[in-house]
């Protein structure tokens, strides 16, 4: 069976007591999250297929929960090699809604190949999810994808944070409430901060410790966290909303003509080789070997 927990280090404690110690040492970073105290290992039985991880994104993930937040899981599962190689087209995306103790939850995993072409296609989104520091479920393909993930990152994932931007911002204007609006600050202080400091960090509050944000950023998430669909006109007016998303964005443009990353990823001969050794290890759950190192690497 794929283990569900993080490993703690070797030295911390003998193999029989390690489970709970990481259990321990999740719970308290999903509490701390604000992830309500439900058992999500249900959750992720329900899954069809093996789950290569699955964390928690959303709103838990960039700091700004409602109390009555939906816990959204994401992540990526490996389907037996029979559905790839027959005429039927595979059903790559699985999702799943359900409630578990009274909380709406909703897992959108995809099958490691597909997760694959995303992180190739400059899906800042699912870097995210793959480094969400909010693990419910990890193994070892999980923690080869994440230290692949440095040598994914590259100039062009400021258009997908622009972009997402943009999205959020015409839904704010549509509507008035906080959580468009929180959506459209945070991707483009996402975007800023990976331009500049070629590193993803989704979660808002660190943000605006970090890079430069307006002031009235904490005053927002904090109205959200009274109400869900609140409105943002209580906090700071549209004039000077528009005034501050304009800018950033001009910062997000300069900060991608500035910025070190280069425009294509390095490590796809890398990740090709992990989804082949994933998926030749069937049947059961794959536990690749050792990487074998491509030409292009040498």
């Amino acid at each position: 069976m794929p283990e569900t927990l993080p490993e703690s280090p070797p030295e911390a404690a003998p193999e029989s007591a390690r489970g709970l110690t990481g259990a321990t040492e999740r719970d308290a970073v999903l509490r701390a999250a604000g992830v309500p105290a439900v058992d999500l290992s249900a959750v992720l039985a329900e899954a069809d297929d093996p789950l290569v991880f699955a964390t928690v994104s959303g709103a838990h993930l960039y700091g700004f929960p409602s109390h009555d937040s939906d816990v959204d899981l994401r992540g990526s599962h490996l389907l037996p090699t029979a559905a790839l190689v027959g005429l039927h087209e595979p059903e790559e995306t699985r999702t799943r809604m359900g409630d578990r103790d009274g909380v709406e939850t909703d897992l959108v995993s995809h099958d490691l190949r597909k997760f694959a072409r995303l992180l190739l296609r400059r899906n800042g989104y699912v870097l995210e999810q793959l480094l969400s520091p909010l693990v419910v479920h990890t193994t070892e393909v999980h923690r080869e994808l994440v230290a692949l993930a440095p040598d994914l990152l590259t100039s062009h994932h400021a258009h997908h944070y622009r972009g997402f931007a943009r999205t959020q911002w015409r839904l704010f204007e549509k509507t008035g409430e906080l959580k468009p609006l929180l959506y459209t600050l945070r991707v483009l202080l996402t975007g800023i901060h990976l331009m500049t400091g070629r590193r993803v960090q989704p979660h808002l509050p660190t943000l605006v410790g970090e890079v430069a944000a307006p002031a009235y950023v904490p005053e927002l998430i904090a109205a959200k966290e009274a109400a869900e669909h609140g409105a943002a006109g209580d906090v700071v007016d549209a004039a000077r909303l528009r005034a501050d998303v304009e800018a950033l964005h001009a910062r997000l443009d300069a900060a991608q003509a500035a910025t070190a990353l280069p425009d294509v990823p390095g490590a796809r001969a890398a990740l090709h080789d992990l989804v082949v050794r994933a998926r030749l290890a069937a049947p059961g759950y794959p536990e690749p070997g050792p990487r074998a190192v491509a030409s292009d690497e040498r």
